[in-house]
């Protein structure tokens, strides 16, 4: 099993001046710190217009420096939002080739559609129109590192003979994955062939069953790229201390924090999604999934951390835990471990425990 860092780069009020620059600091010197111990990946998410809780709408330009500053590990977008009005799906393809050339081939490319209202919105997206949107556009992708010249025509995309240049470092291209919380996107991700990046919090007992039907439906895939990226991940709040109650102290607050943002994040859904009848986000547009996801439902951190919703704990709690995730068919746990405005420095001393003692468990 390998680790992956997850960042949503998230910056709770009240804000001071400079704040923003020395979020974007620290989480340089995190994956530094990463790459030095042996995470396997650093992921970072592409959200657009959702403050406090996210304030990286441009992860291209953040793995840009990331590439000058590490040698390992690898850089994955969590995700590049593929309808149209966010990004053309020929820009997608360009950026991600730099990206790979700098890297010297280290890119993983997770792809979306976007889960929020105010982002699909605020770019006027319909979201009924996100899903045939991204199924055009990841094969656009695909065609533009492959072909010459790449010719597409569909419903959102014409494209004539054009030439997309540079290439990928990595043959035939760098790995693609869906990202998703909808149960239903674990079993396209098999059919089409891509990894998973399974952006949902749950039990392991509750997410088990996704993973199995993606573990199922990616046998008898039929790839959208040029081979089955047949990888599984999961997403869990992360922090380790020394001592299982020093943990819990540590991260009480910073999750409060997160449980009322996501309420604010979702509300929309809640308040709007049965008018706006976008059928593809229904499991959103629910009042009580939308209230599940906001977090309403959450019991205390210790409860949490005992059915294994978070990972927060002494190195052996962590890696009981995650061993578990393993056991059921997940490759990498994507560790989110900057939340809630969780101090740098204790995110700092929380990595050095895990590189130390956990990430070692998990490679034996």
């Amino acid at each position: 099993m390998k680790l992956g860092l997850l960042y949503e780069i998230q910056i709770p009020k009240p804000w001071t001046p400079g704040i923003e620059a020395r979020a974007y600091g620290e989480v340089l010197d995190q994956v530094v710190l990463a790459d030095k111990l042996g995470w396997g990946y650093v992921w970072a998410v592409e959200h657009h217009l959702l403050p406090q809780w996210s304030h990286c709408p441009a992860p291209e330009v953040l793995f840009g420096a990331i590439t000058q500053l590490t040698s390992q590990i690898r850089i994955g977008h969590g995700i590049a939002l593929l309808p149209r009005n966010f990004n053309h799906a020929i820009r997608v393809a360009e950026r991600a080739a730099v990206l790979d050339i700098l890297s010297g081939g280290r890119v993983e490319l997770g792809t979306g559609r976007a889960v929020t209202l105010q982002e699909l919105d605020g770019f006027e997206v319909n979201p009924d129109d996100t899903q045939a949107m991204w199924a055009e556009a990841i094969e656009i992708l695909v065609r533009a590192w492959r072909d010459e010249p790449v010719e597409y025509s569909g419903k959102f995309y014409n494209i004539p003979p054009s030439y997309v240049v540079p290439k990928p470092v990595q043959k035939p291209h760098p790995p693609l994955w869906l990202a998703g919380t909808n149960p239903d996107t674990f079993t396209l991700a098999g059919r089409k062939g891509l990894g998973m990046l399974g952006f949902v919090t749950g039990t392991p007992e509750q997410l088990a069953p996704r993973i199995a039907a993606y573990k199922e439906a990616v046998k008898n895939a039929e790839p959208v790229g040029a081979f089955v990226n047949d990888q599984s991940a999961v997403l869990i709040q992360t922090y380790c201390a020394e001592s299982h109650d020093q943990a819990v102290r540590d991260v009480t607050q910073p999750l409060e924090i997160v449980a009322q943002l996501a309420a604010e994040l979702f509300l929309p859904w809640a308040e709007k999604g049965r008018e706006r009848k976008a059928e593809t986000y229904k499991y959103l547009a629910e009042q009580q999934q939308a209230a599940i996801r906001a977090g309403a439902n959450t019991s205390d951190v210790e409860q949490r951390t005992r059915d294994g919703v978070i990972a927060v704990g002494t190195p052996d709690e962590l890696v009981k835990l995650f061993r578990t995730y393993r056991d059921m068919g997940v490759d990498q746990m994507l560790t989110w471990v900057q939340f809630g405005g969780l101090e740098h420095r204790k995110i700092m001393q929380s990595m050095e425990l895990i590189g130390k003692y956990v990430i070692p468990e998990l490679n034996r």
